[in-house]
């Protein structure tokens, strides 16, 4: 029986079986039975590699941080999370600049500024955003979304956005192409502050099924 650890674009967790490209964390989500009681237990949220430097991590240690999984970095970003600064160093590099670039900010962002960010965008109200349950969409034009965002099409279902296509979510990878609209708003679940990072050079790692979906 597989462990509610996988998570959807919304940053909720299932038990199913695929696991997918990315692995990562938000703190410890178990209590001390390793039973899922919370929804995070950390305002630093990351995504790692599956492997690096042979270290190893129980996989519910209660008191610990819990290991999560992803299908790929496009839902890894749309539920909220970021390259991991350690065992993704390059990427967490490529994110920051991104960042740093869209806001035009004097000097390269701070870990600790961008997980401040996200959580707001995350978890609270702002001006743009709206709650879709317990989590906050925003809107943007179709036309400017960049490839890697993840937005929630009318029936409800989580869409990824790549070139002139949008794919639907499954946990064993993006299905059921259909084709992208060029005008109108779309509902937006990737933040704002990771469809900046995409669209100013950010390269998210996508699951194969891109290519093929």
């Amino acid at each position: 029986m597989p462990r509610r650890n996988r998570v959807d674009p919304w940053g909720d967790l299932h038990a199913v079986a695929p696991r997918g490209l990315l692995t990562g964390n938000r703190g410890c989500v178990v209590d001390d039975h390793e039973r899922v009681v919370r929804h995070h237990g950390s305002s630093l949220w990351i995504t790692c590699l599956t492997e690096f430097r042979d270290w190893r991590w129980p996989l519910a240690r209660p008191r610990r941080w819990t290991p999560l999984f992803f299908l790929d970095d496009a839902v890894a970003l749309a539920a909220g999370h970021r390259p991991c600064a350690t065992c993704r160093r390059a990427d967490y590099a490529a994110y920051r600049d991104a960042v740093t670039h869209a806001i035009d900010a004097p000097l390269p962002l701070l870990a600790w500024q961008l997980n401040e960010r996200l959580e707001v965008e995350r978890h609270r109200r702002g001006r743009g955003l709206v709650r879709a349950g317990d989590r906050i969409v925003w809107s943007a034009r179709y036309a400017e979304l960049p490839d890697g965002t993840v937005v929630v099409a009318p029936d409800g279902s989580c869409r990824l956005v790549i070139e002139d296509r949008l794919l639907r979510f499954t946990f064993d990878g993006w299905v059921g192409a259909t084709p992208r609209p060029f005008v109108g708003e779309a509902t937006v679940l990737t933040p704002p502050t990771s469809v900046a990072a995409l669209a100013h050079g950010y390269q998210a790692l996508l699951h194969p099924s891109t290519r093929t979906g």
